[in-house]
């Protein structure tokens, strides 16, 4: 393998240290130790305990391939197979969207108002994840709503599989629905909480991302129309057909998008409380739809 020479028989801080060069990651270092600590099945601080240590041949080639892929711009996440998303690890492949800190801001909402409905009524609650990729949102609503049940749709059954498969690794698919289709048109009934991290992407914007994510992400993931918000007309003007009575509905936006899905939110539901909520950056993330 080309590369493969530059080091006979490397240690991990070698090798390491030869990947860190190669990798393309914005922090090369901890990328290389990731990806080595995923070869050789163990943690990083093992990497730390032991940097003397010997990598075997099989072990030097698994590793050499991953860093000439991330060398390309393959995804480190896509590279191990796993993303961490509020405190738990969840499998992605190239059919699923990459999950994102900033998503975590959008579980943060929705627990806070069900566990505050809940206190109030002392009933359970159904919700859906509309979009769910890899399911991380119904996934992590649903561990932490131990007396929920919900749905999570998706139109690729590709993403859908991962998504089971996430939601059986974390023991809550037997209180998940998984639903082939359009936003909230597979639904089989209105729910009381609709969470949604839809594409939201304009077509102006792609040049100025990452070109890892176009080149490797599901574009149906990330495309939101000429100007991002095509997918997010689309679910609120369903949702209120798809919403019980004194229901809420928690939805992730561009940070620029603000104003114009505050106004689409009105206008879907004017007699709600309509608020804007802000990730850890001060940029808008979540429009929060409660009554």
């Amino acid at each position: 393998m080309k590369g493969k020479v530059e080091i006979s028989a490397p240690s991990i801080r070698e090798a390491i240290a030869w990947a860190a060069q190669r990798v393309r990651a914005t922090q090369p270092r901890l990328a290389a130790e990731i990806l080595l600590a995923h070869v050789l099945g163990t943690s990083r601080v093992y990497l730390l305990a032991h940097p003397e240590r010997i990598l075997a041949d099989s072990e030097w080639e698994a590793f050499a391939q991953l860093v000439a892929r991330s060398a390309q711009g393959e995804p480190l996440f896509y590279l191990i197979g796993e993303r961490e998303f509020y405190g738990m690890p969840f499998k992605v492949t190239p059919a699923v969207l990459i999950p994102r800190p900033e998503t975590e801001h959008l579980v943060d909402a929705a627990l806070d108002w069900a566990r505050s409905r809940a206190s109030r009524t002392y009933t359970s609650l159904t919700f859906a994840d509309i979009g769910t990729g890899s399911g991380c949102i119904a996934v992590a609503l649903a561990v932490y709503l131990p007396n929920c049940r919900g749905y999570a749709t998706d139109l690729s059954p590709e993403a859908l599989e991962v998504a089971r498969e996430n939601a059986i690794r974390h023991g809550v698919a037997h209180r998940l629905t998984f639903l082939l289709g359009d936003l909230c048109t597979p639904l089989p009934e209105p729910v009381d909480l609709l969470v949604a991290n839809l594409p939201y992407v304009a077509r102006s914007e792609w040049e100025g991302l990452d070109p890892a994510i176009w080149e490797y992400e599901p574009i149906m993931a990330l495309d939101g129309g000429l100007d991002g918000l095509e997918v997010i007309r689309r679910f609120l003007a369903q949702a209120p057909h798809y919403l019980r009575p004194m229901g809420a509905v928690f939805l992730e936006i561009g940070a620029g998008q603000g104003a114009e899905v505050v106004a689409l939110a009105r206008a879907a539901f004017p007699r709600a409380v309509i608020r804007l909520l802000k990730d850890a950056a001060g940029l808008d993330r979540v429009v929060a739809i409660t009554h």
